[in-house]
């Protein structure tokens, strides 16, 4: 995986980690659970992480295969 795609799935997952966080805290303290379009945003940010992984994979193993 090149630097910056490696850099840009670094920062989807922190960013994706500290948003379930918040989240979780929310739940757990206050009894109050997340708007429906805050989990549609985490679950395309999930989607947008997997498609650069996948991508990459793909494009690694079509290079090896050659």
């Amino acid at each position: 995986m090149s630097q910056t795609k490696k850099e840009q799935v670094i920062c989807h997952i922190r960013y994706l980690r500290q948003e379930l966080k918040e989240m979780h805290l929310g739940i757990k303290e206050d009894d109050l659970f997340p708007e429906p379009s805050e989990l549609r945003g985490i679950m395309a940010q999930l989607e947008a992480l997997l498609e650069l992984v996948e991508g990459n994979i793909k494009i690694q193993s079509n290079s090896q295969a050659a």
